[in-house]
């Protein structure tokens, strides 16, 4: 791998998680706005923005041949439907101030990964990344049995991305082609929503400029974050990725505390605690098992 590369790999992976870690600032902007209709411009704005990359960069072809291929839309079809689960759920707890739930979500997700690439797809991984993904577990247990309460939208965002991620990885599409397509999926749906809308901030003509051009933007905010993880996924090893992730949930973590005074109190710092000893473990792991490998090599 060439060294201009591998930067551009970093900063491409950079981009991509500082842009989640802000997400929701975004969403904060224009929290007057109810979910399912914040969802529904992210569906209606990314179509659009994605269209125009597809013509750009000469895939329409490609997304032609993918709508003759049923089984694979078939695929797309349920990966849409998770995928705008879990932007739903997202928006929903940052707009009712639970972002400290939502960036446990996304620290829980890759040991999830972890989880359903041994289950499903059979992988083998090294004991110490196991027992990582076995006391992040415990940890969310122990907030069941001791504490009573479950980190409902935590496990949510974590398993309809997982599922999600899962999925993607055995269709092998392009990030744009797969992406656009999802969202021509999803199209007609928020479309046929926005006819029958009926909200203070519905009708584009009764906004000020500012919200209007806020939610438009939410097509950009969607995509290229999506886009920027693609470029890097492709130009640095993927362990590295798995350490860039920790990133945007980082973020969004301090942003709860700092800027929306969201309290830690026992019950998520428990389960925070085991978190992050897990992912100390799975990370010690990745670079130990990189090491061991490069010296072999």
């Amino acid at each position: 791998m060439e060294k201009s590369e591998f930067k551009q790999g970093v900063l491409f992976a950079l981009g991509a998680y500082v842009m989640w870690g802000f997400a929701p600032l975004y969403f904060k902007l224009i929290d007057q706005v109810p979910a399912p209709e914040i969802l529904m411009h992210r569906i209606i704005w990314s179509f659009a923005f994605l269209l125009i990359l597809v013509m750009i960069s000469g895939q329409l072809e490609q997304v032609i041949q993918l709508l003759k291929k049923p089984k694979k839309m078939a695929v797309l079809l349920v990966t849409a439907i998770l995928v705008a689960f879990n932007w739903l759920v997202f928006i929903w707890a940052v707009n009712s101030d639970q972002i400290l739930e939502a960036s446990l979500g996304y620290f829980i997700n890759p040991l999830l990964n972890v989880a359903l690439g041994v289950i499903f797809l059979k992988e083998r991984l090294p004991r110490l990344q196991l027992f990582a993904v076995a006391l992040a577990a415990l940890g969310v247990l122990i907030q069941l049995l001791v504490f009573g309460s479950i980190p409902w939208v935590s496990l949510v965002l974590a398993g309809s991305f997982g599922v999600y991620g899962l999925i993607k990885k055995k269709v092998q599409l392009k990030a744009i082609t797969g992406l656009f397509v999802e969202t021509a999926i999803l199209l007609p749906l928020a479309l046929l929503y926005w006819l029958q809308l009926d909200s203070a901030t519905s009708n584009f003509s009764d906004n000020t400029l500012r919200l209007n051009v806020t939610l438009i933007c939410a097509g950009v905010i969607t995509s290229l974050p999506l886009l920027a993880f693609a470029a890097a996924a492709v130009r640095i090893p993927y362990y590295m990725m798995g350490l860039f992730q920790y990133i945007g949930p980082s973020m969004m973590f301090v942003m709860a505390i700092t800027l929306f005074d969201e309290v830690l109190d026992a019950t998520k710092l428990t389960t925070f605690a085991f978190i992050w000893l897990a992912l100390i473990i799975f990370v010690y792991d990745i670079w130990r098992q990189s090491k061991k490998r490069k010296a072999i090599a």
